[in-house]
């Protein structure tokens, strides 16, 4: 069975909106003065464990309006434009992003049968407004969250006051740029050896 793992970059006062330069948010790009090898090798296997990408409306339509005309983006920059990639909404009508499919309907029902089709694990990037379903329907197998030390007062958070989940840390490590890369599963899919 496939996983559904979200990977995020998140403050300490749990904002996830607007970690690149191209965002329009007030605080864009707060994570990019902690650019590092060490992130971005991590950032690269991820992307290379996986076979699939699951996005909402507005993270797709800033991906493929990016993704496809960069030049020097090397390895990841072809695997980003040739894997799968499922973005679930409403109002899109062509994906015309290489090998991009549109998701409606029963979501919560059509991201379950997803998990149960041969493949890698799904890797969700950014979409919040997903999360917020995925989260609701009990979908996300694993969280991995990069937790960068900036506070923004404001913005898109990853957990809302609604989340009540119980987590279980499955790894941490700290990169040489004060990163936190946290590893955590829900307590329901944890399996007991």
């Amino acid at each position: 069975m496939r996983k559904i793992i979200v990977s995020e970059f998140i403050t300490l006062d749990n904002i996830m909106e607007g970690p690149g330069s191209g965002d329009d948010f007030a605080f864009a790009g707060w994570s990019m003065p902690y650019a590092s090898d060490e992130i971005m090798k991590f950032k690269y296997d991820e992307l290379f464990d996986c076979d699939a990408l699951l996005l909402g409306r507005i993270t797709y339509e800033g991906f493929a309006a990016a993704w496809p005309t960069m030049t020097d983006a090397g390895d990841f920059g072809e695997r980003m434009n040739s894997m799968q990639k499922y973005v679930v909404s409403n109002t899109i009508e062509d994906a015309g992003w290489e090998n991009s499919y549109i998701l409606k309907g029963n979501i919560p029902e059509t991201i379950s049968t997803l998990k149960e089709e041969p493949g890698n694990d799904i890797l969700v990037f950014g979409s919040g407004d997903l999360l917020r379903t995925l989260i609701e329907f009990n979908l996300v197998d694993e969280y991995r969250l990069l937790l960068y030390p900036v506070t923004l007062g404001e913005g898109k958070r990853l957990f809302r006051e609604s989340s009540n989940m119980k987590l279980a840390l499955e790894e941490s490590k700290t990169f040489d740029n004060g990163v936190v890369l946290l590893r955590y599963i829900p307590e329901r899919r944890r399996v007991s050896l």
